[in-house]
């Protein structure tokens, strides 16, 4: 897997990765969703550079001319609910994507810092030969991420994969980069040195559904 950790060099996405992370700021979740969808406009336009293009002309009041323009069918899924506003700021972007959504959360079992991943809930058009962005905003442990990628296969092949992450946990991108194809891209925003006992991000932001569309009941 080819991983673009955004971080490496300085830029505005800093600000926002800043925000998100700090307790005082991240209390206003408006904010906080704004941010992260701001992010995500920021791994979508990274992203682009690597699709393929072909000359358009098109016309202006003045004279014709030809631009280059993306030409990959792009199927844009996120894992809800967390990566709902991630999936909005790649949509802006990419705005006549196909859009596909899938639920998967951690089902804690008897043991508080073992989990299952459920998924439950998936809409999807046909995969079959497109370029798949799957957006999630948080890397903990990868099996989120492996977990949607099993539930889409059935969807057909697509012809290349992107990953789209806020944060993720060296652990987590490592997971990953075993389970994915080998062309797969991770475009991640930043990458936190381990997770904590129960599977968490240190330092990462907390929980990012929760943050963004408030707390609930533990499943």
């Amino acid at each position: 897997m080819q991983i673009h950790n955004l971080t490496k060099e300085n830029s505005i996405l800093n600000t926002f990765i800043a925000e998100i992370r700090d307790v005082n700021i991240q209390k206003d979740s408006m904010r906080f969703r704004r941010n992260i969808e701001r992010i995500g406009e920021i791994l979508g336009y990274e992203m682009s550079k690597s699709l393929t293009y072909t000359s358009k002309t098109i016309e202006t009041p003045l004279a014709k001319t030809n631009v280059e323009v993306y030409n990959n069918e792009v199927v844009l899924c996120s894992i809800l609910r967390a990566g709902v506003p991630l999936h909005n700021g790649l949509l802006n972007y990419f705005d006549t994507a196909e859009n596909a959504f899938i639920s998967a959360y951690r089902h804690h079992l008897q043991n508080p810092e073992s989990f299952e991943i459920i998924v439950e809930y998936l809409a999807c058009p046909d995969l079959e030969g497109k370029t798949l962005i799957l957006a999630d905003p948080m890397i903990a442990t990868g099996q989120s991420l492996l977990a949607t990628f099993e539930a889409l296969k059935p969807f057909g092949t697509p012809k290349e994969i992107h990953l789209a992450a806020v944060i993720g946990a060296q652990e987590g991108v490592d997971f990953a980069t075993q389970y994915f194809p080998n062309n797969t891209h991770l475009w991640i925003a930043a990458i936190d040195e381990n997770l904590n006992d129960k599977g968490y991000i240190v330092p990462g932001l907390g929980d990012a559904g929760d943050l963004a569309f408030g707390q609930k009941l533990q499943q």
